[in-house]
């Protein structure tokens, strides 16, 4: 199973307890998953689809623990579709689809739809347990986060952007950095931090999940670390080979040209050291010499070697030009 499938598992075991929380949950699963039909008779159909079972199941659950609608109130129905299952719950009692209609503030008492009110501005939500509980209602029908052993990324899909602008102030006003982007109809709210990702599953009660994606980050986090460090050092030690070798060069050039006399004696020690010690770092170098120099003393040594060379290819140049 998916880290994703995973979540959602999780969450649809979860079932907010108290009657406000519940409110917002579902008002969340209807936000994402319910539509209003009106029949030729001017009457009124709650309809719910999902291809989710487990999010259908919490649903059923919230209907009965909030309305204490049964079973036999609802149609419910389940199709194969494509080799895939799509369910269905269907509320045709008028006294039933009111009541819950006016609970997710959708529809006023006299029975009249309610004017556009945006979702964040509602009754239902004005506590943080509530807002944190439309989220996760939210995240249960319509979330998708990412396995956080190949990334980090978690988005709330939302087929229109009022829905998604309301989302994203929502799930800010909890302390999440959501943004919204645009990938064809769809308006997916998304957050791309880790730590905010963790902050999300913990929010929304996916205390297993968050566990696991914690274990996730850090271990994916040490590999990260390990790996600049190996990188690090391989450029190191590419640095101090290719210093080492320009080093010889010059100093196999200067012996080419005037022999061993060019060099003054310092200089000449340090060049018969480094020519036979390629691999030595200049700290070993320094102790070798009688007597021992530090690092800085070697690496001024160098230098001065390489000051010669360079000088004495100039005048090889300027020898030839003539």
């Amino acid at each position: 199973m998916s880290f994703n499938g995973q979540v959602r598992q999780e969450l649809s075991r979860q079932i907010a307890q108290t009657h406000h929380c519940r409110t917002a949950e579902l008002a969340a699963l209807l936000s994402f998953c319910g539509n209003i039909l009106i029949t030729d008779e001017d009457e009124i159909i709650l309809h719910f689809e999902t291809e989710q079972e487990a999010v259908c199941s919490v649903y059923m659950q919230l209907l009965k623990k909030r309305f204490h609608i049964e079973s036999s109130q609802v149609l419910y129905e389940e199709r194969i579709r494509n080799r895939s299952s799509r369910y269905s719950v269907e509320i045709d009692e008028p006294g039933l689809v009111s009541e819950i209609l006016q609970a997710v503030g959708v529809m006023e008492p006299d029975g009249s739809f309610s004017e556009e009110k945006p979702l964040e501005d509602r009754t239902f939500l004005q506590k943080t347990c509530c807002r944190r509980a439309w989220v996760k209602g939210a995240f249960l029908s319509a979330g998708v986060i990412s396995d956080p052993d190949r990334s980090y990324h978690a988005e709330l899909v939302c087929t229109d952007a009022e829905t998604a602008e309301s989302a994203a102030e929502i799930m800010t006003s909890l302390g999440l950095s959501a943004a919204v982007s645009k990938r064809g109809r769809y308006s997916p709210v998304y957050i791309k931090e880790g730590a905010q990702i963790s902050d999300l599953l913990g929010m929304i009660d996916a205390r297993v999940a968050m566990m696991d994606f914690e274990n996730a980050r850090i271990l994916r986090e040490v590999r990260g670390n390990i790996n600049r460090k190996v990188n690090c050092e391989t450029a190191n030690i590419q640095k101090t080979a290719d210093a080492a070798a320009a080093q010889i060069e010059d100093i196999l050039f200067i012996r080419s040209i005037g022999g061993a006399n060019v060099l003054p004696p310092i200089l000449d020690e340090m060049a018969c050291i480094r020519v036979k010690y390629p691999q030595k770092t200049l700290q070993e170098l320094g102790n070798m010499l009688n007597p021992p120099v530090g690092k800085s003393g070697v690496n001024h040594r160098l230098r001065r070697i390489s000051a010669i060379a360079g000088q004495l290819r100039r005048e090889q140049g300027e020898d030839h030009g003539k």
